[in-house]
């Protein structure tokens, strides 16, 4: 099996030294860069996952990530790695497209176990047999759910199942980009947009209402640690 392809990046050289170290006795191939401008160049050699540090020189680890997603990929994981732990950052990291955040300090064995985890959601999104999108006729699909953004309706075991125009678009918000974290005020911002009045406790009922209305699905809308919501295919019992 061909080993996944690590860049840790982070201006502290001893810190990369020690997680490529151990990323490469996990299995992995790691790569370091000491600058957002030294990744920047090294990104064309297309690497499974980035480990990005956010307090770095002229371009900060938020501002890579961005050059990232605009010029490189979209889908590629970015877990950020760093001191900056507080809320607004961990939504800030999370708006920006980054999978996982992990705050310092952190084990070693913390870091392989999330990277492992990122890797594996990752995989699944990407795989045809589980589930697909289809740009054209906006029909996303997870086993036997069976989201037309076209059509606005919702099928499970090709049945029809009513959702109110918010929960739809809920749905469709998280459903089509599985595996990345929304806030509630992502969601609030996209689904109530300017309805000034509405408070972010409206999202999470509306999600507990979603979640009964598309069982066995609904276990695949998880909350992360309080940030927000995402689905996740894999949580699926089926």
């Amino acid at each position: 099996m061909k080993k996944k392809r690590v860049l840790v990046v982070d201006d502290e050289e001893d810190l990369c030294e020690i997680l490529s170290f151990n990323l490469r006795n996990a299995g992995f191939e790691a790569d370091v860069a000491h600058s957002a401008e030294d990744a920047y160049a090294k990104l064309k050699n297309n690497y499974d996952i980035l480990l990005l540090d956010v307090m770095m020189g002229a371009i900060s680890g938020f501002k890579l990530a961005e050059l990232v997603r605009e010029d490189y990929s979209r889908d590629v994981p970015i877990i950020f790695i760093t001191a900056k732990d507080q809320e607004a950052d961990k939504l800030k990291g999370f708006g920006l497209g980054a999978d996982d955040y992990i705050s310092k300090p952190f084990s070693i064995k913390e870091v392989i176990a999330r990277v492992n985890a990122v890797l594996s959601r990752s995989t699944f999104s990407n795989q045809e047999s589980n589930s697909t999108y289809n740009q054209d006729d906006s029909i996303i699909k997870f086993g036997n759910l069976v989201i037309d953004n076209s059509g606005k309706s919702l099928k499970i075991d090709d049945k029809d199942v009513k959702l109110t125009k918010k929960e739809f678009e809920i749905l469709s918000i998280l459903a089509g980009q599985p595996g990345k974290l929304f806030s509630r005020s992502n969601i609030l911002d996209s689904v109530w947009q300017n309805e000034s009045f509405v408070l972010e406790r409206t999202v999470d009922v509306h999600i507990a209402r979603l979640r009964k209305k598309i069982e066995p699905y609904g276990a695949a809308i998880l909350n992360r640690s309080g940030y927000g919501y995402c689905f996740e295919p894999d949580e699926i019992q089926l």
